[in-house]
C-alpha cells in the first residue's frame, strides 16, 4: 500500500500534519441518547480533530462507552435536524462497513469465542472485511497478506502469525485486536478500556504500543478510568460523569486531585512520573 500506518511518520517528523485538510474526526451538537427511558448521554457538544490524540475519562458508568457506541452507530441520537447531531468526518450518515476503513475500533467485549477456530493472521487479515474471520467465499489478496504481516510485524507480534487465537495470552490478544483495527490504514483508532484486566507487564507493553501508534499521526482517542492508560502523548482529557461532559482541557490543567476526586466521588492524591499521572486512594 503506498500510503499506511507506517509512511505517515515522515511527514510528521519534519512537522507536517498529514490531516490538517480533513473535516472533524467527531463532531457532536446538543447529542442526547436515551435507553429504557433512561438518559445515558446529555446535551453532548464536542469536537475531536483528525490526528489529535485524546482521553475521554471517567468512572464505570458515567456514559463513556456510550459515546463510543454513538461513533461505531450502535447508539443513534435523538432526532433534532441541524440543531443536534453526530458527524463523523463531516458527514452524519454512513454505511457502517464504509465507517470500519475510517475508524479502527477495538473493544474487549467479543469474547474470545467468537475468533476461537482462526490463527492470529485470518484474524487480522479479517479487519479487511469487517468479519470474524476468513470464510473461504472471501478474496484475500497478496497485498493484504503484506499489510497484514507488516502491521503485525511493527506491533511485535509477528511471531504469533501461525498461532491459534483461543491459545494466546490476554495481553497478545489485545495486540491482535488492535492489528486488526490498524489493518486497512484507518484515520483513527477508538481504545476502549485498554488494559483492562491485563497483568502489569501486558499493561506496560501495551502502553508502550499505544505511544508507538500515537507517533505515527493516527488521532488516538482512549476511553478509560484508568489514569495511567493517558500516555504521555495525550495532551488533551474529557472528563465524562452522568452522561455529560463536565471538563475538557489540558491534561496538565485537569488531572488534578481536586477535579478527579469529585469525578470519581472519593479522596485521592495525583502524582507523576515519567511522563504518566497516577492516582493514590
Amino acid at each position: 500500500m503506498d500510503k499506511s500506518l507506517f509512511s505517515e511518520v515522515n511527514e510528521l517528523s519534519s512537522g507536517g500534519n498529514p490531516w490538517k485538510h480533513l473535516p472533524p474526526l467527531i463532531e457532536y451538537k446538543n447529542v442526547t441518547v436515551r435507553r429504557n427511558d433512561r438518559t445515558i448521554l446529555d446535551r453532548i457538544n464536542l469536537t475531536i480533530h483528525a490526528g489529535e490524540q485524546v482521553a475521554i475519562l471517567g468512572p464505570n458508568g458515567a456514559g463513556k462507552s456510550s459515546l463510543l457506541k454513538t461513533i461505531t452507530r450502535e447508539y443513534y441520537p435523538l432526532a433534532g435536524g441541524q440543531d443536534r447531531y453526530v458527524r463523523i468526518m463531516g458527514e452524519e450518515f454512513w454505511d457502517i462497513f464504509e465507517l470500519r476503513k475510517h475508524l479502527g475500533i477495538v473493544s474487549w467485549e467479543a469474547p474470545r469465542s467468537i475468533f476461537r477456530d482462526f490463527t492470529c493472521f485470518e484474524i487480522v487479515l479479517s479487519g479487511f472485511l469487517s468479519s470474524t474471520g476468513i470464510w473461504n467465499y472471501r478474496e484475500i489478496t497478496p497485498e493484504m497478506q503484506n499489510q497484514a504481516r507488516q502491521v503485525m510485524g511493527f506491533l511485535g507480534i509477528a511471531h504469533l502469525v501461525e498461532r491459534n487465537f483461543s491459545e494466546i495470552s490476554a495481553g497478545e490478544t489485545r495486540l491482535v485486536l488492535i492489528a486488526r483495527a490498524l489493518v486497512h490504514d484507518p484515520q483513527a483508532l477508538l481504545l476502549d478500556e485498554p488494559t483492562s484486566s491485563l497483568d502489569p507487564r501486558a499493561t506496560v507493553e501495551l502502553r508502550r504500543i499505544m505511544r508507538k501508534i500515537a507517533t505515527r499521526g493516527k488521532s488516538l482517542i482512549v476511553i478509560t478510568h484508568n489514569l495511567s492508560d493517558i500516555i504521555p502523548e495525550i495532551k488533551r482529557v474529557i472528563l465524562v460523569a452522568d452522561g455529560k461532559i463536565v471538563a475538557d482541557g489540558s491534561k496538565a490543567e485537569l488531572l488534578k486531585a481536586e477535579y478527579l476526586a469529585n469525578l470519581f466521588g472519593t479522596k485521592l492524591e495525583i502524582y507523576q512520573r515519567d511522563g504518566y499521572y497516577y492516582m493514590i486512594i
